[in-house]
């Protein structure tokens, strides 16, 4: 039979890699929903990807040889795995949500609930992995029936396309697929080209196929035809374990450097496994005319371990070129590719040398046994070894390599294993002196991994430098006096000057406290807080909290801080996380040692769904969206399930980042909550962060007061600055009816578990340092949109907040009240105001008569307006009253008809007179231009919001498109004009 088919299957061999990576990818992300932790999930994926895989090639092995058309039985395996991908994701949907309804809430114990849940997700993906597992080892022997005399040649081929196909899969589904069709299309997709993959190969199968071949017996081998199976099979397990320790290990290490967003992690994969194919492809030409192949394969294992070795080295320099490479690049949308392609870059630089040799022992280990007579069968069980090794690797490393020994201990055991293996290997070599080579090789060995454990690189300070984040290697952030590698996340403490304390999560900081009582409070400590303390004021009678997320542990330090709460169930997934928080002691200890507090490792959909039970109030504090597996928690999946957990006239709070964001991404969340709860509102906790408070039926209470009585919760608030609820109410961002129009220009997509937006395109958002600023923009808008248009109840200080107060909402009408008691008050003295913000206001609208004049200074105007967009939203009626209607401040009838013309239309908005506004502010529009355009823009704004709170929402429109091109003629237009021109 002519072998002109064999180039094409090696090219249908590469999208078999190309769909089976896909697969693995799609199938951790599903999996994840279910299970919880993204570690846990990729671990597992990886461990029954290959464990099915090893019972596949197992079976093919068995079968193999008394089949009498392999090209045939592989490309129907082919079809069966596409079929079983289009089905996969009714599937999932449906066992899952089953599990969730009714499965997991008659479980007991934990244990039983994660036996039950693995089982499950076994069930969902073994079977096609089972039918993956058979097709290498069933094209291999197709291909070498049409060309035994190139056997090691097309086997290396053979894995090299496969892996090769591999790596693009996973690069394709990360940054183009997923984006475009959602998990379920790109199963879809994949499934397709497996059922047109099949039918290419059937096509060619249907020609016919030779008989199986039996290979001639390896000659001058120093060991039996027995001895040498048993050899090469254990030696394809030890090696699969050794380079499955290391894809895990350099993963989780590199994620430190690289960040550990759902990017990095398949840029990481990518690299690991052109790293197998690179190798594949170095050897297919030599494989057949290696002379003693048992020496080679075992100077390769020794070389394999002293390279995986010296990746410990390598990695510590990775951290000072992402500095560099961070420094260089501009952090902007054209520069992130760039940044994608290096941080590529940096993981071949690490894995490349060790996985290149890996690449070489699979072929080499069949060719050896295929050539020894062994016949096809050699190939399944060769793979199936290997495969099972990688299980055990995965195994071991999450489950007590890594939280046991750490990340690089846990790299040296690896390294072990395969120089082991190679002095095995040695030992039974033809080579005359083979007993000396194993002896200097395994003396070798001992010095070099000890060496590399004994080290002292890789310090702690380095590690927890988040260099990805910030350019730089070894920053002077503090010192680092908790460092732990844990199951799903590496943890670091650091203290700073200035009493600060953080928390780290994989490089990239969770909480930070100031201990020192003395100090102000960080932004962090406002967020924290501010959780536990708005459902405590809207719901005072709320008995029972669930807190998703330990952080810091300050959440539950202020919520146990006041009687009510009778049980409040901490849910974190990382154990570490809750030992390195201990450090903020004494500043939280509550949540340690209060007996209503409890602490449950697991992941809080598993444990919702098996305690089935009820919450007043559901408080979340997951990480950053970017980080990989994190998003979930902001889906509409998970709000819909947690939904189901409040009890009636329930809170559910959560957290949400305004940095390294974008309005888009932001409008995404808001959309998966809207549509799951009936509503909400968002309060501003510090300028990067707000919190959002939900309900499933009717509408958000407001704060009720501050209980004074609760001592230990008032101190809580005091520390924070916070003494009248204003404080709190005042942070009021709006509501879901109130805020729906300043995202709907947008369009952002709902944020679903199958349709991952959020977690695919906020890593990108990290990298540019964007910020949503639509939301904070429309809050602190110079006139009062949402009070008039929106029908926003707005709360009013009553003084100045403290100066450490980081809120913009709070800072500016502290700014407000302060530009108001100065000006009405003819004794005060500008220079001695509280207000920094204030002071040039001040000393111009305060010196005499500078308003009154025929013709007042282009200073005196510009203040005034200033004065105005302060004031005009933030001021309380009386106020607003006294400064912007009465004027006596002014002492003065002005002369200037500019002048009056501005007061007018400041007493409008000051009586938030909606047909004064409309009419003022379009006479002055008709009119002479005067003012400029800043002034023009002001007074078409003005206009619109009169016209929108009087109801006439066409002449509002009909405004917009008069003025638009005259007076935002290509400027950029603020998100509270662009609300204006959506509302209906």
């Amino acid at each position: 039979m002519p072998n002109r088919n064999v180039n094409l299957l090696f090219a249908l061999f590469a999208l078999s890699g190309f769909t089976g990576l896909i697969y693995e990818s799609v199938w951790s992300h599903y999996l994840r929903l279910f299970l919880g932790a993204a570690a846990f999930a990729q671990s597992f994926v990886l461990a029954a990807f290959m464990g099915g895989m090893a019972l596949g090639a197992w079976l093919a092995s068995r079968w193999s040889a008394r089949l009498p058309n392999l090209l045939a039985a592989y490309g129907w395996i082919e079809a069966a795995i596409g079929v079983a991908a289009l089905i996969f994701h009714e599937s999932f949907v449906l066992l899952t949500q089953l599990s969730l309804d009714h499965v997991i809430p008659a479980l007991g114990s934990p244990a039983t609930v994660e036996i039950y849940k693995y089982s499950l997700c076994a069930l969902l993906i073994v079977p096609q992995t089972v039918l993956l597992g058979m097709t290498f080892p069933l094209l291999s022997g197709a291909v070498i029936r049409r060309g035994p005399e190139a056997s090691g040649h097309h086997l290396a081929m053979l894995y090299f396309t496969n892996s090769i196909g591999a790596a693009a899969g996973a690069l394709v589904a990360a940054f183009l697929l997923l984006s475009w069709l959602g998990m379920p299309g790109t199963m879809r997709l994949a499934g397709v080209f497996n059922l047109a993959l099949a039918a290419a190969v059937l096509a060619i199968a249907r020609r016919g196929e030779p008989a199986p071949i039996a290979a001639a017996p390896f000659g001058g081998a120093a060991l039996s035809g027995n001895q040498m199976v048993r050899l090469f099979l254990a030696g394809a397990f030890v090696t699969g374990l050794a380079s499955f320790i290391y894809e895990i290990v350099w993963i989780r290490m590199l994620s430190l450097v690289l960040g550990s967003s759902f990017h990095a992690f398949e840029l990481m994969l990518s690299a690991f496994i052109t790293g197998l194919a690179l190798g594949g492809l170095w050897i297919r030409r030599r494989i057949d005319h290696i002379a003693d192949p048992v020496r080679f394969a075992g100077l390769v294992q020794i070389f394999m371990g002293l390279a995986a070795l010296a990746t410990v080295f390598v990695y510590h320099w990775t951290f000072d070129w992402m500095a560099w490479a961070l420094g260089v690049l501009q952090h902007n949308e054209n520069a992130y590719p760039l940044f994608n392609l290096f941080s590529h870059a940096l993981a071949f630089a690490v894995m490349l040398p060790a996985t290149f040799l890996a690449g070489m022992t699979l072929p080499l280990f069949t060719h050896v046994l295929l050539r020894g007579g062994r016949g096809e069968r050699a190939i399944g069980q060769v793979y199936a070894a290997n495969t099972l090794g990688a299980i055990a690797g995965v195994l071991i490393t999450v489950h007590v390599l890594v939280p046991g020994a750490g990340l690089k201990l846990a790299l040296v055991v690896g390294a072990l294993f395969d120089m082991l293996l190679g002095t095995w290997l040695l030992r039974y070599s033809q080579a005359a002196s083979r007993r000396i080579h194993a002896l200097v090789a395994v003396v070798l060995g001992m010095l070099a991994a000890t060496a590399t454990a004994r080290a002292a690189i890789l310090e702690p300070e380095r590690l927890s430098s988040g260099v990805f984040r910030y350019g730089q290697a070894l920053p002077d952030f503090g010192r680092v006096y908790f460092y732990r590698d844990g199951k799903t996340a590496s943890v670091a403490v650091r203290s700073q000057q200035g009493g600060l304390v953080t928390i780290i999560t994989n490089g990239k900081p969770d909480a930070g406290i100031r201990l020192d009582p003395g100090l102000p409070p960080t932004p962090d400590e406002y967020t924290m807080s501010l959780v536990a303390a708005l459902p405590l004021l809207i719901k005072p009678d709320a008995k029972t909290f669930a807190n998703i997320g330990w952080g810091s542990g300050l959440t539950g330090e202020v919520a146990l801080s006041h009687s009510g709460p009778g049980v409040l169930d901490n849910i974190e997934i990382e154990p570490a996380m809750v030992a390195g928080a201990r450090s903020f002691s004494p500043r939280v200890s509550r949540p340690y040692s209060d007996p209503r507090s409890n602490v449950h490792f697991e992941d809080a959909k598993s444990y919702f769904a098996r305690h089935g039970k009820l919450y007043d109030v559901i408080m979340a504090e997951p990480s950053n969206p970017w980080v990989n597996g994190v998003a979930g928690l902001f889906t509409t999946e998970f709000y819909r399930d947690t939904k189901r957990y409040l009890a009636p006239g329930g809170l559910f709070v959560q957290w949400l980042q305004v940095y390294e964001f974008n309005d888009r991404l932001l409008g995404s969340i808001l959309a998966a909550l809207g549509e799951n709860f009936a509503d909400y509102e968002i309060y501003e906790s510090n300028p990067g962060d707000v919190l959002v408070v939900a309900v499933a039926e009717g509408r958000v209470p407001r704060p009720g007061a501050l209980p004074e009585k609760e001592t230990g919760f008032m101190e809580q608030l005091r520390r924070l600055g916070i003494t009248h609820i204003e404080e709190i109410s005042a942070r009021s961002l709006g509501t879901k009816k109130q805020i729906g129009p300043l995202f709907s220009a947008l369009a952002p997509p709902v944020n679903s578990d199958f349709r991952p937006f959020v977690q695919l395109e906020a890593p990108r958002s990290r990298f540019q340092g964007s910020r949503a600023q639509a939301l904070l923009s429309l809050a602190t808008a110079p006139l009062p949109i949402l009070e008039m248009a929106g029908g926003a109840p707005t709360a009013y200080l009553k003084e100045p907040v403290p100066e450490y107060v980081s809120s913009l909402r709070l800072r500016a009408q502290s700014v407000a009240v302060e530009i108001a008691r100065v000006l009405l008050d003819r004794s005060a003295d500008p220079l001695r105001s509280g207000e920094p913000v204030a002071i040039p206001i001040l000393l111009v609208l305060k010196r005499p008569g500078a308003l009154c004049t025929d013709e007042p200074s282009k200073t005196a105007l510009v203040q005034l307006h200033n004065a105005a967009e302060i004031t005009l939203s933030y001021l309380a009626p009386e106020q607003r009253r006294a400064l912007w209607i009465d004027r006596k401040w002014l002492g003065c009838t002005p002369r200037s008809s500019e002048v009056r013309d501005r007061l007018e239309v400041y007493a409008a908005i000051a009586a938030r007179d909606a047909r004064g506004m409309v009419e003022r502010a379009r006479a002055l529009l008709a009119g002479p231009a005067k003012g400029g355009d800043d002034w023009g823009r002001y007074l078409l704004v003005t206009a619109m919001l009169g016209a929108h709170a009087a109801g006439e929402h066409e002449e509002a429109q009909r405004l917009w498109k008069d003025y638009r091109g005259a007076l935002f003629p290509g400027a950029e237009i603020a998100p509270y004009v662009v609300y204006l021109t959506n509302l209906r």
